[in-house]
């Protein structure tokens, strides 16, 4: 007969930092993660209204060194430690907005903007916050990528290079805190209806001239997933759950897509 391990449901008793949780996969996430019974602090730019009550926001801008550490300080304060950190903060709206003139027509400002929302402001929080998890041998990182980390998309150049670099990032963060108790693994979401895809959307229709709706189907038609439908915000958090869990406690170093299917790479 097999033997099981019997791990404990949910997580209870786990403390969480989720960056960026106020809207689309981060609020989905934060709600999730709250469900299964973990103490969340969460991150914004500014206020937002919408969390659940006993979530706490830190207002930090993670583009920046100081927005990190005032995060990190806050988190480990308001939590007494963290045992799951998910780097969400990003997007194709934080300097990744289409550039539909090609390389030439992507700024070095964009650049700039895109490698230090989808990429730095990781691998700051990371090392700010992994002395504690080295301390107590145990944790769980996540670093949300997206799927143009794998398919370049010419008008994404800039985000999808970063978010490339975070997959890769998260790879050799995963083997060297391995022996210490800690998971790292990214998550990869492809088109997903959130406030950035509609942002998105209202940038190719300024573009093109199409109509909203016409815009949302060219793009799920662009992507290609064998799959009806979309991506919600809550099928990335349920993928985020289960891995942050106990349940996934020999995964670590993988990256899982999630996008109905699209991306063609075996």
């Amino acid at each position: 007969m097999i033997q099981r391990n019997a791990e404990p449901a949910g997580l209870v008793g786990k403390r969480a930092l989720i960056t960026g949780g106020t809207r689309g996969i981060g609020l989905a996430m934060v709600q999730r993660l709250v469900e299964e019974g973990a103490t969340v602090v969460t991150s914004a730019r500014k206020e937002a209204p919408g969390l659940p009550d006993s979530v706490r926001l830190v207002t930090a801008d993670v583009s920046t060194p100081e927005g990190v550490q005032h995060l990190a300080e806050s988190a480990l304060d308001l939590l007494g430690g963290i045992d799951i950190l998910v780097n969400n903060a990003g997007g194709a709206s934080s300097g990744g907005m289409p550039h539909f003139g090609g390389h030439t027509s992507i700024p070095d400002e964009d650049w700039c903007e895109a490698l230090k929302t989808n990429y730095l402001a990781a691998v700051r929080l990371d090392r700010a916050v992994l002395p504690s998890m080295l301390e107590q041998r145990s944790g769980v990182i996540i670093e949300v990528a997206s799927t143009v980390a794998r398919r370049p998309a010419g008008a994404l150049l800039h985000y999808g290079a970063a978010k490339a670099a975070l997959v890769h990032y998260a790879k050799g963060l995963a083997t060297e805190v391995a022996p210490h108790g800690i998971r790292v693994n990214s998550v990869l979401p492809g088109l997903v209806r959130t406030p950035a895809m509609d942002l998105v959307a209202e940038n190719i229709r300024g573009t093109t001239g199409q109509d909203g709706d016409a815009v949302v189907h060219m793009m799920v038609h662009a992507e290609g997933a064998p799959m009806e439908g979309i991506t919600e915000p809550a099928d990335v958090a349920d993928l985020v759950a289960f891995l942050v869990s106990d349940r996934a406690r020999r995964i670590t170093g993988a990256g899982y897509v999630i996008d109905g299917g699209a991306l063609p790479q075996v």
